[in-house]
């Protein structure tokens, strides 16, 4: 069987030229890629090291960049645990239905089974009037004067806890609504007004963080932007002979990105100092006054995912402020004013 021409051995010679290409192609990929890394850790480094030259400076920025910093997130977290502690009274809310002064005990049986068998509430606690009575005779004080009454002038009660689904203000407005409709009934009592008053501003509380932390992320901006202009200026004949040799936007660019990130580390870093030695400073009263209350209510500090998420905003936030800065003032320096002079 002969061979096919179309499939003939391609020489051995032919095959290693195109290897030996194929490995130099690859080589020379690394190569660019090492020196791409390089170039950037040295450029990190340097920049580093300009910051650490002027330590003042340097920390005043940083410190500018953490109060600017500190402030929303330190609203947004008493708003978060103003919200825990308002779901914790939500879920705790009970409603009391006194039924009317002629219903009967049975009567009253069968309303607890009816409600009871609503897949909203969770629990219906009947308590009987004689009941009531005693417990009022036993924790009033007034055991002799109740000894006068001719008949028990307190109704049958009924202990409603809405389920699991039903522990907001919308749901037991529900099921408000659904007992008092039933017969029987005569008063609904539950107290949720302050609840939707405090619900109420702290949806207002968490807007005004929201543009609070919008307008202050703002003035980071501006002022990485301005630090930066001024290395900018400080670094001029650097740029100029940069830019004679043939030096891209990017490669001078860069340099003053690393500073604007650096500058967000360090206000990232000093924004969390901030806040936990607010929340160390601050969380002993915050206990005594809970405890007169008889409250649980705790200050929440910063999770190390939000942590994280609060250094690497920081940081873009540098970035991006050193990036308006380089994008407005890079392209005003011409390397012809080496050239003409």
């Amino acid at each position: 069987m002969t061979e096919s021409p179309n499939r003939r051995k391609e020489p051995p010679r032919a095959r290693d030229a195109r290897s030996r290409g194929a490995r130099t192609t690859r080589s020379a990929l690394r190569q660019q890629a090492s020196s791409y890394f390089s170039h950037h850790r040295k450029v990190a480094r340097d920049s580093a090291h300009r910051l650490w030259q002027a330590p003042f400076a340097t920390l005043m920025t940083w410190t500018v960049m953490g109060v600017a910093l500190a402030l929303p997130v330190a609203l947004m977290l008493l708003l978060a645990s103003l919200q825990g502690v308002s779901s914790g009274w939500e879920s705790s809310a009970r409603i009391t239905a006194y039924l009317a002064e002629g219903v009967t005990l049975e009567q009253a049986e069968i309303l607890q089974q009816n409600l009871d068998s609503d897949s909203r509430v969770a629990e219906v606690e009947l308590i009987d009037r004689d009941t009531a009575l005693d417990e009022f005779r036993s924790s009033s004080g007034l055991q002799d004067e109740l000894d006068y009454l001719d008949d028990n002038p307190l109704p049958h009660t009924l202990l409603v806890t809405p389920g699991q689904s039903s522990r907001t203000a919308n749901g037991v407005q529900t099921l408000v609504a659904l007992i008092e409709r039933m017969d029987g009934v005569d008063q609904v009592q539950v107290d949720l007004g302050w609840l939707q008053r405090l619900n109420a501003m702290t949806q207002l509380l968490s807007r005004a963080a929201w543009a609070l932390a919008i307008l202050l992320s703002a003035a980071v901006v501006l002022v990485i932007g301005n630090t930066v202009r001024l290395s900018i200026e400080n670094r001029r004949e650097e740029i100029l002979v940069a830019k004679l040799v043939g030096g891209t936007d990017a490669f001078v660019r860069r340099p003053f990105l690393y500073t604007g990130a650096w500058f967000g580390l360090g206000g990232g870093l000093v924004a969390w100092v901030l806040l936990q030695a607010s929340l160390w400073w601050l969380s002993g009263p915050v206990e005594r006054l809970a405890g007169l209350y008889r409250s649980d209510f705790t200050l929440s500090g910063l999770s190390p995912g939000a942590t994280l998420a609060l250094i690497i905003a920081a940081m873009l936030l540098g970035w991006l402020g050193a990036w308006v800065a380089v994008k407005r003032h890079l392209d005003d320096i011409d390397p012809g004013e080496i050239a003409g002079g």
